[in-house]
C-alpha cells in the first residue's frame, strides 16, 4: 500500500468516526419516512401508544437482538445518551471498516493467484 493511499484511508476513517461519533447525536428522534408510512392511518396517544385505526405499526414486533449490549442506536451501560450514541456510532464505523478492508484485501490476494488473472498481463 502507497504511503498516500495510506493517508487516504487514515483521513476517510477519521472524518466518518467523527460524524458517526459527533453528528450522530444531533439526528433527530422524530419518525423517518418508514416509521412515517407505517403509522399513516392508527392515532396516537401522547406516549406514543396506538389507541386506534389501522396501520401497519400494528404488527410491529421486537427485534430478536433487541437486547443485545448495541440495541437501539447505543451501547448498554453508559447512561449519557449523547456519550452512548456516539461511541456505538464510532464502532459501528470501525466494524464496517474492517469487514471492508478484509473483503478489499481476500479480493485483491485472490487476484494475484497467476498472470491469468492479471489484467495488466492479458493479451487483447
Amino acid at each position: 500500500m502507497t504511503k498516500r493511499l495510506g493517508w487516504f484511508l487514515a483521513g476517510g476513517l477519521l472524518v466518518a468516526a467523527l460524524l458517526a461519533g459527533v453528528v450522530s447525536s444531533f439526528a433527530s428522534s422524530s419518525p423517518d419516512g418508514l416509521d412515517a408510512a407505517a403509522r399513516k392511518g392508527c392515532t396516537f396517544d401522547a406516549n406514543d401508544h396506538i389507541t386506534g385505526g389501522t396501520c401497519m405499526a400494528q404488527q410491529e414486533q421486537d427485534h430478536q437482538l433487541k437486547d443485545s449490549p448495541l440495541a437501539g442506536y447505543g451501547i448498554r451501560g453508559i447512561d449519557n445518551p449523547y456519550l452512548s450514541t456516539g461511541v456505538s456510532g464510532i464502532l459501528g464505523v470501525l466494524v464496517t471498516f474492517g469487514i471492508g478492508g478484509g473483503v478489499f484485501w481476500l479480493v485483491r490476494r485472490r487476484g494475484q493467484h497467476g498472470p491469468e488473472h492479471d489484467v495488466r498481463n492479458a493479451n487483447t
